[in-house]
């Protein structure tokens, strides 16, 4: 059974062929080619416990341009919502559908999903980990800059579930992850050290600006999640702004990403994210592309 729960459970190989896959598939949908169809005369369940406008859209369209049926479903569809186990539930639907993605909460959900599902899982979003973000991100920096190999990357911001997926991509290729987060807001330790082991080239800052230095590709996400309370994040985050100080000092051909929503204004200004250097239009689009070929790269197990 082939799932995609995390980036770490995969070889460089592996993951690099899914990203060669994504390449050739979007060059062909452009081109107006034919492509396979993996998904032909199957279904995919699509569970959503949170809100999502890229994640939805791009697994909806992709699942049938990879000839595919989509099924969304929502707490609220499902008798999770109101006390069935996950267990029955990942039982019932993989007598139904043919795979299934979720996006949720909790990661141990994802993982008892996973366990007791028969069909693959994705992983479309947890709370610990996004590694879906992460593989259209790399897409978004082969395309820009070529080969990963010794590329540096610098985080900017909270070190949230989508900085862990980049700590794991930074574990499975050769480029320097360098990650500057206000004080309070690192990434987990043990996760820090599980990625220094498998060979990770990690540099932690508390400087936006010397983090930012040379650096090839800057990466930022929200300071305050939709929904949640603001707190003293604005305060805690205010020294880690994506702007043109940061871009300024970046490398000259620097490419500048963020997973979005965005509030301009505050982990990133308009100018940036609106100008010449931003990526993140691409990168957003990369998304449908880079989960077709994990999508394909799963059935392809079955």
């Amino acid at each position: 059974m082939r799932h995609f729960l995390d980036i770490r459970d995969f070889t460089a190989e592996t993951l690099q062929n899914m990203l060669d896959d994504a390449a050739a598939t979007k060059a062909a949908l452009k081109a107006g080619a034919e492509t396979a169809k993996p998904l032909a005369g199957k279904s995919v369940a699509m569970i959503f416990e949170k809100p999502s406008t890229r994640t939805r859209v791009s697994f909806e369209v992709g699942i049938t341009q990879l000839g595919g049926t989509p099924l969304m479903l929502s707490a609220q569809d499902l008798q999770i919502g109101r006390g069935e186990s996950i267990e029955d539930t990942a039982r019932v639907l993989s007598r139904y559908v043919d795979a299934i993605t979720i996006r949720c909460f909790d990661h141990e959900t994802l993982l008892t999903l996973a366990g007791h599902a028969s069909v693959p899982v994705v992983n479309a979003l947890t709370a610990r980990s996004h590694p879906c973000q992460i593989m259209a991100d790399l897409q978004t920096m082969i395309e820009r800059h070529g080969a990963l190999d010794g590329q540096i990357v610098t985080w900017i911001g909270d070190g949230n579930n989508v900085a862990a997926s980049w700590i794991e991509a930074a574990a499975r290729f050769g480029f320097q992850l360098r990650l500057a987060c206000p004080e309070g807001y690192a990434p987990a330790a043990e996760l820090l050290a599980w990625a220094r082991a498998e060979g990770a080239d990690l540099v932690l800052y508390d400087s936006a600006v010397e983090a930012a230095t040379g650096s090839q590709t800057l990466v930022t996400d929200v300071w305050i999640s939709m929904g949640d309370e603001e707190g003293t994040r604005c305060e805690d985050f205010k020294q880690f702004q994506v702007n043109r100080e940061l871009l300024e000092v970046a490398a000259g051909d620097a490419i500048i990403l963020h997973c979005l929503p965005a509030w301009r204004g505050m982990e990133i200004t308009a100018e940036v994210i609106d100008g010449p250097q931003s990526a993140v239009f691409d990168e957003a689009e990369n998304r449908l592309h880079a989960q077709k070929a994990i999508l394909s790269w799963c059935m392809a197990g079955n």
